[in-house]
């Protein structure tokens, strides 16, 4: 995956420090009720997006299914693409950390199955097919997208770090390439099959994964 999103239970990203200054609209990351507001705000727009793709997505409706007054939308988010710059930040905030389980074939595979449960889950699924087709028109939905999958890269590079480290992999492996190879064939299978997204996918991706960096695949060179 680049890697999933799977949330955490709670709302720690929502609750963080609301920033000074002149921000982006939909950047500032709010307290007590201006949390549960914009908590509100994108479960509903991620509904949406699921539901009827980045089209379909207004924020007037978004407003109306939140339960929140549309100025207040209109004022915070400022355009679709600023709110769902804000839903894939709040995605890479709540999303699970990695596995450490000292082997790299297992962690990879637990990166599989997150990735796997992710693509495959009713809600997330089509909201990722949504997020990727809008992002292929809008340079500001492209822009976040980017950033997201740069979070949760970074997030599960350490695991290949270690890796090379303990002499696993060679020496020069570049760790975020390795993530990204475990993630990608789960991604082509989403968007070019309607296979579904089994075990056994997850189980050959992050299987090729490891095979073609010990094979010295990712290693960089000048």
């Amino acid at each position: 995956m680049p890697p999933d999103v799977v949330k955490r239970a709670g709302d720690a990203g929502a609750a963080s420090s609301a920033r000074g200054g002149s921000a982006e609209p939909g950047t500032v990351r709010p307290g007590g009720r201006t949390a549960r507001v914009r908590a509100a705000v994108l479960q509903a727009a991620g509904d949406m997006l699921a539901e009827q793709g980045f089209h379909g997505l207004d924020l007037a409706e978004v407003a109306r299914r939140a339960d929140v007054g549309k100025t207040t939308v209109y004022r915070r988010w400022g355009t679709v693409a600023g709110l769902v710059a804000d839903l894939l930040t709040d995605m890479a905030e709540q999303s699970l950390p990695r596995t450490d389980t000292g082997s790299l074939e297992q962690d990879l595979l637990a990166n599989a199955e997150l990735v796997r449960r992710t693509l495959s889950d009713p809600r997330q699924g089509p909201l990722f097919k949504a997020v990727i087709a809008a992002a292929t028109g809008d340079a500001r939905t492209a822009e976040a997208l980017h950033r997201f999958y740069e979070v949760r890269v970074a997030q599960w590079a350490p695991c290949v770090q270690d890796a090379v480290a303990r002499g696993d992999l060679p020496e020069g492996t570049d760790a975020a390439e390795v993530v990204r190879a475990v993630s990608a064939p789960l991604y082509y299978r989403l968007l070019t099959t309607d296979a579904p997204l089994d075990e056994a996918a997850a189980r050959r991706a992050a299987g090729a994964a490891v095979a073609a960096a010990r094979a010295g695949a990712f290693v960089r060179t000048p």
